[in-house]
Formats: C-alpha cells, structure tokens, sequence
C-alpha cells in the first residue's frame, strides 16, 4: 500500500514539474503565446487608469456661518474645470454674500481681503488685484448657486478664497493641481 501511495505521488510530482517548465520548446512557444494578450491586457488597463478626463466637475458649499464645505480641491493640470458654487445658507447676499476666488501663487491673501472691502460694486473683486486672479464666481445670496469653467493652471499648489469683506480669514483653501 505504501508502495501505491509513493508511486501515485511520483506520479503527480512528475506531472507538476513538466507543467512548470520540463516540457518541450512547443509548450515553452504556448506560454509566451499566452502571456502577451495578459500583459497587453495589463497594459491598456493602466492606460486607463492614467487617462485624465478632459473635464473634471466640481461643487464647494458656502454657508451661512462663513465656511466652505471643502478645504482642498484636486484637478489635473490642463483639464477644464467646472466648478459649482453653491450658498446653501439662507442669509441674503449684503449680509452674506459668497463667491470663489482661485489666486496666483504668491498672492498675499490678507492684503487681497483687505482690498477687497472696497469692491463692493464688482462682486468684491478688486480691479487693482485682477493680474493676482486665476478665476472667480460672482458673489452670491443664500439659497443661490453659479458655476463658471476655467482652464486648470500648470501643476503646484493655489489659494482659493471667499472675497465678501471679512470672509477670507475663515472661508480659503487649498487648490491643488496635479501634473
């Protein structure tokens, strides 16, 4: 009996050694055959976890205690940008109004909120900071909502901010864009 058992794992020991690489110059053909529609495979499936859509769509909360719903948003650089801004208080606009203002690097966020004070008329963007600005939304009222679509910049890291006076202290944020 224990004759039986040996040779019958003799047997499956030789079977499993061949499969793995003993056999002949056909069966080693076969494997490569094999194994190149499984890389090709692989490597569309990469492909497609790389592709960047063109366009990436975005939505960020003001409330009416002057806070963003998001400190950090993420883009692609060159993909368009569709981002909503939505005031999902109930206050009105001249009492807490909010817009989305995307800065340059370098941008001095304090001396932008300050200045902003006074551009009451434009939507609380100062038209002496214009070349400090890389998009922005109109301010808006409780309840209300805008989306505008701009150009993502190159890859690095941005400021976003609410320009309504006093609002850039607590409602900013990170933009960042990946190459």
């Amino acid at each position: 009996m224990k004759k039986l058992k040996l040779f019958a794992f003799s047997l499956i020991a030789a079977g499993l050694l061949a499969s793995c690489g003993g056999g002949s110059q056909k069966s080693s053909e076969s494997e490569e055959t094999k194994e190149a529609p499984a890389t090709e495979a692989a490597t569309e499936e990469a492909s497609a976890e790389e592709a960047v859509p063109e366009t990436v769509s975005l939505t960020i909360e003001g409330d009416d205690m002057m806070k963003f719903n998001l400190k950090e948003l993420k883009v692609k650089a060159g993909q368009k940008v569709s981002l909503t801004l939505k005031h999902v208080g109930k206050m009105p606009k001249a009492a807490m109004g909010h817009n989305w203002v995307l800065l340059k690097p370098g941008t001095d966020i304090q001396a932008f909120g300050m200045a902003s004070m006074n551009a009451k008329d434009n939507d609380y963007i100062p038209q002496d900071k214009a070349d400090q600005i890389i998009a922005y939304t109109k301010t808006l009222g409780g309840g209300e909502e805008t989306t505008i679509t701009f150009d993502a910049p190159a890859a690095g890291y941005y400021k976003f901010m609410c320009s309504f006076p006093g609002h850039y202290a607590t409602m900013q944020g990170d933009f960042i864009v990946e190459p």
